[in-house]
């Protein structure tokens, strides 16, 4: 075990870490929102925006949230956020591909919960947006990808926007301002442990 430097020496490591931090800190001047994407294929995509979005509706902002996949069976994140006065709730989606079977019912589900996303990303008064699952949209064609990425660039320059979703393509992190990859290490279920309340639902 490394021995603790000591206090002299640790004040002055720090002072010169906070003078390099203040720097980016006012480096950092740009008043705008942004867009934030959330990949990978661990667990934890969509956990992380809806606590952003519990962050944004502590300061009092409009929210929407559209999930492209969810819709059929009960999520405690539609049972509470729905709930709540300064969000617009919608689950649109018809379940897994694998569960619902039929192409064309998938394919408008998609068009449709579209359709209600982009009236979101134009709206003004939006000031923080959930596009969950977005990413499958794209592996499976049902979407056009150039006309998604055009509509998250014109949004409404305060508003705050987080996308999740396995497999994002370039083009997609590239109209982003923020990418993270959720890297899959473990997982309960391989152990063959249900999907509990609270943590996957």
């Amino acid at each position: 075990m490394k021995k603790p430097a000591s206090p002299a020496k640790h004040q002055q490591r720090m002072s010169k870490v906070k003078q390099q931090i203040d720097k980016q800190i006012a480096n950092a001047d740009k008043e705008q929102g942004v867009a934030v994407l959330l990949t990978g294929n661990g667990k934890g995509k969509s956990s992380s925006a809806f606590g952003m979005l519990a962050r944004s509706l502590g300061y009092g902002h409009n929210c929407g949230v559209v999930q492209f996949i969810k819709g059929d069976w009960e999520c405690g994140e539609e049972l509470f956020f729905s709930q709540h006065p300064l969000v617009s709730y919608h689950a649109m989606g018809a379940g897994f591909t694998w569960e619902t079977q039929n192409q064309a019912a998938d394919q408008a589900a998609a068009e449709n919960a579209w359709a209600l996303a982009a009236r979101l990303l134009a709206d003004p008064k939006i000031d923080f947006l959930i596009l969950d699952e977005l990413t499958y949209m794209f592996s499976h064609g049902w979407l056009q990808l150039e006309q998604v990425t055009q509509a998250i660039k014109q949004r409404p320059a305060h508003m705050n926007l987080v996308i999740t979703g396995r497999g994002a393509t370039e083009p997609l992190m590239a109209v982003c301002d923020t990418v993270s990859e959720v890297k899959d290490i473990k997982h309960a279920f391989r152990d063959g442990i249900k999907a509990q309340r609270g943590i996957e639902f």
